[in-house]
């Protein structure tokens, strides 16, 4: 009996000894929110120096939080066994350390307020839900933890941006009546920054930049002239890769719209694109949001396209994860590919294949009858690479890379929220830049889960199925059970 619990008790300690050494876990979620993936996995296994991720969390947070430091920390648990020791992390209360409040403030954590419930009454209290990322002489921050939806691509990127020895750049043009990064796109600068560095570029200053890898133009609003043309032609043809967020139509505040004349048809149309100087309309829309005088109403808006699964190419690792996408006042892109035979074509998103197109004269009123064109569907993102000839004698390249949206108002700072529009933004940056691995970490935070077009009928079958089926499940369960028991019972009896 003794050497049986002692046998036992040997495999047990064997069993624990060896479970520390090995890290497994079992994800079921679809986007594999909870497993490190694949790129995290390299890029910790190829440190040269430790990591160090001190968390500052502080330990009387809101009832919210409450499990937030053990997923936090579950994930962390998985970088520290992939990465070989090089990763190590600690969570620190900051608590009433003065010292240590000036030193993160000065790092950019902030002090956080929160309302708790103490004593039946709410209470304000300060806090702290930051995390610093030291390697070598060089630190990054994430300033706010709220939640673990991203976290893997914010840590990853921040150790790539650290350890990495040259940090690409990419250039949003603030000339020619674009959105401006310090106001209009705050908040997208303020993400690319996380991975690049970002430099402002005026095209009448008469160049780019050299280290630029790729520049931005978001809804240029201004002609540019044939000298600025050259100029951007002259960057693709040297290697560099572009991104057009272009408006075919300008919509003012007060909803009058008129055609968007910039003068890149020539330069669009040498690398095989027409952007055309109409709005899309769709069935599948986003809600917009207008004010009536003194009343606010909320209201699906054709002019607002929603796409979802259906409209993202699936082949493309920029797009394929999205879930939803709202593009306001898009206008549509033709493919010329006899204008560009070398290169390659390929869409990034398409309208529904119930919607339409207005041309001037517009109306965008809110509450008008709109009058439905034949439906079709249109390209309203597409990406070119390869083979392009340059229409101002720059030569051509072999590796010319653009990608055109028919929209910019979708990366304004006050409309970013709607479905995956911030995501999508850093995705064409991410394929025009880098090598894509870090779009499949940053689409697991993805939140949305639309069930795509459904007809009225269908929607009403739904809702009705939500709320009454499973009562349905439970009742039609327990007669079963009902009438088994008392047919048992008979059959005793006899």
């Amino acid at each position: 009996m003794g050497v049986n619990a002692v046998i036992i008790a040997g495999i047990l300690a064997a069993l624990n000894f060896f479970s520390y050494q090995i890290f497994y876990t079992v994800d079921l979620t679809q986007n594999k929110d909870y497993s490190i993936s694949a790129v995290t996995k390299q890029t910790v296994k190829n440190l040269d120096d430790i990591v160090n991720i001190k968390l500052y969390f502080s330990t009387a947070l809101p009832s919210q939080y409450i499990n937030l430091p053990q997923e936090v920390g579950d994930i962390l648990a998985g970088y520290a066994a992939y990465s070989g020791g090089k990763i190590k992390y600690e969570f620190i209360d900051p608590k009433d350390d003065q010292n240590l409040a000036k030193e993160l403030q000065f790092k950019g954590i902030p002090q956080l307020q929160f309302n708790v419930l103490e004593k039946d009454k709410y209470e304000v209290v300060n806090g702290y839900l930051g995390a610093s990322i030291q390697y070598a002489d060089k630190s990054e921050v994430i300033p706010v933890i709220q939640d673990t939806n991203n976290l893997e691509y914010l840590i990853t990127s921040k150790i790539k941006k650290l350890t990495s020895k040259d940090t690409p750049t990419v250039g949003l043009v603030a000339s020619n009546g674009t959105l401006s990064p310090d106001n209009d796109i705050k908040r997208a600068k303020k993400e690319l920054e996380t991975i690049y560095k970002v430099e402002t570029v005026d095209l009448t200053a008469g160049e780019v930049s050299k280290g630029i890898k790729t520049l931005v133009f978001a809804g240029p609003k201004q002609e540019f002239s044939n000298a600025e043309q050259k100029i951007i032609d002259k960057f693709v043809m040297d290697g560099g890769s572009v991104l057009f967020l272009v408006d075919g139509v300008k919509v003012e505040n007060n909803l009058q719209a008129s055609a968007n004349q910039l003068g890149l048809d020539k330069l669009f149309e040498s690398y095989g694109l027409r952007l055309n100087k109409n709005l899309v309309l769709d069935t599948s829309s986003g809600i917009a949001s207008f004010n009536q005088g003194f009343v606010t109403f909320n209201i699906n808006y054709p002019f607002w396209p929603k796409i979802v699964k259906g409209g993202f190419n699936k082949d493309s690792v920029a797009v394929a994860k999205l879930e939803s996408l709202v593009l306001p006042w898009v206008s549509s892109i033709d493919v010329l590919k006899d204008k560009a035979s070398g290169a390659n074509f390929s869409y990034l998103v398409k309208s529904s294949g119930d919607s339409w197109t207005q041309s001037e004269p517009f109306n965008l009123s809110p509450q008008q009858q709109l009058a439905k064109g034949k439906p079709a569907q249109y390209d309203l993102a597409v990406a070119v690479n390869g083979k392009l000839q340059s229409p101002f004698g720059n030569g051509s390249t072999d590796r010319g890379r653009v990608i055109l949206v028919g929209d910019s108002d979708f990366l304004r700072d006050n409309l970013l929220d709607s479905g995956d529009s911030l995501i999508f933004f850093q995705n064409l940056v991410d394929t025009l830049t880098l090598d894509e691995d870090l779009i499949n970490i940053r689409a697991k935070g993805i939140a949305a889960r639309p069930l795509g077009e459904l007809s009225d009928s269908a929607r009403v079958s739904y809702r009705y199925l939500n709320v009454f089926g499973l009562t349905v499940l439970v009742l039609a369960f327990g007669l079963w059970r009902y009438y088994a028991r008392r047919r048992s019972r008979m059959v005793d009896e006899f």
